[in-house]
């Protein structure tokens, strides 16, 4: 349940904010642990107008990223775990990740550890970032552990929002194209067509195949948009079953051009969560099991999970990966060997990840100056074709009545 409250603090600073708990007492025993004088809390309804529904009331990564700058900097100045999350709650702007550091406020209030106060709120840290923290507890290095979740962060969400904007330029244009096709089939060619067939001339071939699409647009247009809509609701249902999830990330890998972007995507996080995590002193069966929980791919998730199998049997890292030769590259597989016999397989994860980072780039920029022309020409020769098969009739027409 969210209560409101209006307090004051022992030196007189009065304080308004909202705390999540699960009645009015545990609220007001939450709130004088934190040393505050209530002036009145109350529950907040839970029913809201139309205009106050939030359809993406959720924290995204960049606000995970600047939270964790600001804790590694307030662990820097000496403030204590409970002061940091406690200041922070209340100036966050995102009501949401207010309202989960307020609860991670009250539970280290009540004792528990600062990974464990994070790992009930799945939703905003991840399994990575708790074991990160965890970690940085253990050394009694949080200030660097929270500097280093940022930066990681910071790449992760540079590349991943890089890889999605992309590919939204494409399927935008794409979209274009198809509506472009369906305005052209559905309202221009029917009129024209009518002029044709009245002419009583020779219709050419494909001057009768565009009229008789154009045709099957219009008196079935309708079943055709209901079976896409019944198609992009099964593939979203199939996209929240585990097989569909494995089903869709196979074809996502195995596209032309997308997949090969996708796999230096996943290689490069791969790299990077297992850099970090074995930086900050987590072990490698450990820093496996997790990499695969936020890899984000369930092909890769599955083959991870067999690598750190092969691990705890005695298998080296390297020859785990070598299994797997189409989704890990040889110079992967040759870079972490490399690693092993060193003993720095961190330097050399954290090689791998700059250089897939980096073919990601690559890649990127190299597709965006394609798609641009290509997707051009290809929109101009469809519209081409069809005003050349129903304005060349129309200019016969006109001929022979001039």
């Amino acid at each position: 349940m969210l209560f409101k409250y209006k307090s004051v603090d022992d030196k007189g600073i009065k304080k308004d904010g909202e705390i999540d708990a699960p009645n009015r007492d545990m609220a007001i025993s939450g709130l004088q642990r934190r040393g505050l004088i209530i002036l009145s809390i109350k529950e907040e309804s839970e029913r809201k107008s139309i205009f106050d529904i939030r359809f993406f009331d959720k924290v995204r990564m960049k606000e995970v990223v600047i939270l964790s700058r600001q804790i590694a900097t307030l662990f820097e100045a000496q403030v204590s775990a409970l002061k940091a999350f406690t200041m922070l709650s209340v100036n966050s702007e995102n009501k949401l990740l207010g309202r989960k550091l307020n609860q991670v406020a009250d539970d280290l209030q009540a004792g528990v550890t600062i990974s464990g106060a994070l790992a009930k709120h799945p939703d905003v840290f991840s399994e990575f970032y708790v074991n990160m923290v965890k970690a940085g507890e253990e050394t009694g290095k949080l200030n660097q552990t929270f500097e280093h979740l940022a930066e990681y962060l910071d790449r992760q969400y540079t590349l991943t929002s890089k890889t999605r904007n992309a590919l939204i330029y494409p399927a935008f244009v794409v979209f274009t194209f198809f509506a472009v096709m369906t305005l052209m089939f559905v309202v221009v060619i029917p009129k024209l067509s009518e002029i044709i067939i009245e002419s009583g001339q020779t219709v050419p071939l494909y001057t009768k195949i565009i009229i008789g699409f154009s045709q099957f647009f219009v008196d079935y247009g309708f079943l055709v948009l209901i079976f896409l809509v019944l198609l992009g609701v099964w593939i979203w249902r199939l996209s929240r079953t585990d097989k569909g999830k494995e089903y869709l990330d196979r074809i996502k890998l195995s596209t032309p051009v997308v997949g090969s972007l996708y796999k230096r995507l996943y290689l490069s996080r791969i790299a990077d969560n297992m850099d970090t995590m074995l930086t900050s002193g987590i072990p490698i069966i450990r820093s496996i099991d997790i990499t695969s929980e936020v890899v984000n791919s369930r092909v890769y998730r599955d083959i991870l999970k067999d690598v750190a199998e092969g691990v705890k049997s005695g298998l080296a890292l390297s020859a785990s990966f070598e299994k797997y030769p189409d989704q890990m590259p040889p110079i992967m597989v040759q870079m972490v060997k490399v690693g092993e016999e060193t003993g720095a397989l961190g330097q050399i994860l954290k090689t791998l990840a700059v250089f897939y980072k980096r073919e990601v780039d690559d890649a990127i920029d190299t597709m965006v100056g394609l798609i641009e022309p290509v997707m051009i020409v290809v929109l101009g020769f469809g519209v081409g074709i069809l005003l050349v098969s129903i304005l060349l009739p129309i200019y016969n027409i006109a001929g022979g009545i001039s």
